[in-house]
């Protein structure tokens, strides 16, 4: 049995998905949809979820950076007697953005684990799918600053790869998308998909800022818009981690596009 929180969400809901096609038992917990409902910042609730798990995919909400501790949560994996957890970290933290803290919980834990590391998602494109359906415009910072932005689906996969198969027992993977895209040109990616021209306003970082901190922690936002406006060489690289334990390209910022064309129609 594998425990997925965060389940309903862009990584955790096609990993559900993923898992479940691979024939294995899934329990997947969220805070707010149906099955086992737990919050991390409580970690006393993920408790009654993990009885006979053999790994568990840790998703760590915007609220839990905020004032969450992970080393409580792995207490609780591991009494329950969990050997195995894949945590869902992030580029910044490998850039010194972030601080290491979440992931040092896991990995002096004493556990089996595998580190993910996305940079920028595909899916955070859904905060414009209103303007673009309603009319065809598009807004963001940094207009022309590129990133590998990398699909939820492929983050998902990878993690099913580590939570079922023992081999990538200490492994950090770095995931990224196949090219660096920037936000004018994702705008004229989505227009093409559905077939109509998206009109791209630039905003300031004060514009973007005020935004985001409706629903990110402020240090959280500050750290992104630093990596959005000056990402380093090793933020704008292409990683083949993705291919590598995917034995396949990863998608292209076009093929999410695609996949998700509801959203902007």
């Amino acid at each position: 049995m594998i425990v997925i929180t965060g389940a309903t969400g862009n990584v955790g809901s096609p990993l559900v998905q993923t898992l479940k096609a691979a024939g294995e038992d899934v329990v997947p917990v969220s805070r707010n949809g149906e099955g086992p409902r737990a919050d991390l910042t409580k970690p006393e609730t993920l408790k009654p979820a993990l009885d006979g798990a053999k790994a568990i995919f840790l998703l760590t909400s915007a609220e839990f950076l905020a004032g969450g501790n992970l080393h409580d949560v792995i207490d609780v994996i591991k009494t329950a007697g969990v050997p195995r957890v894949v945590l869902l970290s992030s580029q910044g933290v490998g850039t010194k953005r972030h601080p290491s803290v979440h992931e040092d919980a896991v990995t002096q834990s004493g556990l089996e684990w595998t580190i993910l590391r996305p940079g920028n998602f595909a899916s955070n494109a859904f905060q414009w799918a209103d303007s673009i359906r309603t009319d065809r415009t598009m807004a963001a910072p940094f207009a022309d600053v590129t990133l590998p932005t990398v699909d939820p689906n492929d983050i998902a996969e990878v993690a099913a790869a580590a939570l079922r198969d023992p081999s990538h027992t200490g492994a950090i993977y770095t995931l990224t998308g196949p090219a660096a895209i920037s936000p004018r040109q994702q705008a004229d990616v989505i227009g093409t998909a559905i077939g109509a021209s998206v009109r791209f306003t630039e905003l300031s970082r004060d514009q973007a800022r005020a935004r985001m901190v409706k629903f990110m922690p402020e240090p959280v936002v500050e750290a992104t818009l630093d990596v959005l406006s000056t990402p380093s060489a090793g933020e704008q690289q292409v990683n083949p981690d993705v291919p590598n334990v995917l034995g396949r390209p990863a998608s292209t910022f076009a093929d999410w596009v695609t996949r998700n064309l509801h959203a902007f129609r």
